[in-house]
């Protein structure tokens, strides 16, 4: 048994060597690399959503328990703004082709409606439970809001700044997107495990997709062009590829702990998976399929944006050194 026993660990031995996996080999390069760090305005604390502006290159970031909105300028590096006023602001999206930043505040239950010129509050919106993530409609000019505890998608008028309606979703709602495609709203639901696809015209429920693999699907980030949807699992750490056409999952993959925010950049074909965990996960897309190019560990790194002009990623961290900063990263080797 004792020679057999050496002979196996020898042979083990000169594999691991054989495939450059024994100790001091160097280890894979990160997908991304850092250009930049920002100093942010406010306590190290945690940020939530972001929302890029392309054309003005004005990013939009939520600092949820600093109860501020940051305005930041990706052409000049530097803050323009940092609002105060809204609390617990979780989600944020910008419309300009109305002029209109739209902030969600689960602190007061309401929909802040912020001018994109003057940056002041133009109006409230509410009550909603929870809200959480935004999406906006352009047919019917409505913004729809992810009321994650109250089990629904509220449905917000963006001419008038009414609250029209909440419908039902039978679960918690994790994060609300628009399809272009389709023009159709998409959901992720917690409990069910299904994308619901809402129609911004009627506010009615147009069908529900089984989301099998994952458990409490959360993060949504849409290929467009594929008309694909990539979906994360929050409760068991899995992405999946959804194909909108056909209505089915193609495929999962393993990502970091408790994921939350994801981008998609189309011009590089990279998505980008924010865990709460701080594991940043990098995928490039091949043939409808996910490959990972691969993985980092930052802290607090649960929400990230990319600049579908320039491929750079935002990744604002709530403490590096006792300060939060935003970290601006490129992918590597493209």
């Amino acid at each position: 048994m004792i020679p057999n026993l050496r002979r196996f660990r020898r042979g083990w031995i000169v594999a691991i060597l054989a495939c450059g996996w024994a100790h001091g080999s160097p280890p894979p390069p990160p997908p991304l690399r850092t250009i930049a760090e920002i100093p942010m305005p406010g306590g190290a604390v945690r940020f939530d959503y972001q929302s890029l502006d392309p054309a003005s290159g004005v990013l939009y970031i939520a600092h949820m328990n600093a109860d501020q909105l940051v305005v930041f300028d990706t052409r000049s590096r530097r803050v323009v703004a940092n609002l105060d006023g809204f609390r617990r602001v979780h989600g944020v999206w910008a419309v300009p082709e109305i002029g209109r930043v739209y902030a969600s505040l689960t602190g007061s239950q309401q929909v802040a409606v912020v001018d994109m010129k003057t940056l002041k509050i133009v109006a409230t919106v509410g009550p909603v439970t929870y809200p959480d993530g935004l999406a906006y409609a352009p047919g019917p000019g409505r913004i729809f809001v992810s009321d994650e505890h109250g089990g629904a998608d509220a449905v917000i008028d963006a001419r008038t700044n009414t609250l029209l309606t909440s419908i039902p979703l039978g679960g918690e709602a994790g994060n609300t997107v628009y399809d272009p495609s389709s023009g159709h709203i998409l959901v992720a639901v917690h409990e069910a495990a299904e994308l619901v696809e809402l129609d911004p015209t009627t506010a009615r429920v147009l069908g529900r997709h089984s989301l099998p693999g994952l458990k409490e699907p959360h993060g949504i980030a849409l290929d467009v062009d594929r008309r694909l949807a990539f979906v994360a699992g929050a409760g068991n750490h899995t992405l999946a590829v959804f194909d909108l056409a056909a209505g089915r999952v193609l495929s999962t993959y393993s990502v970091g702990a408790d994921p939350d925010v994801l981008a998609w950049d189309l011009g590089r074909g990279l998505l980008y998976v924010s865990s709460e965990s701080g594991t940043v996960s990098v995928f490039r897309e091949h043939e409808r399929a996910l490959v990972l190019v691969g993985e980092m560990v930052m802290p607090h790194a649960h929400t990230v944006c990319v600049d579908p002009k320039t491929h750079l990623v935002y990744l604002p961290l709530e403490s590096v050194g006792g300060h939060p900063i935003l970290r601006i990263m490129e992918p590597v080797g493209e």
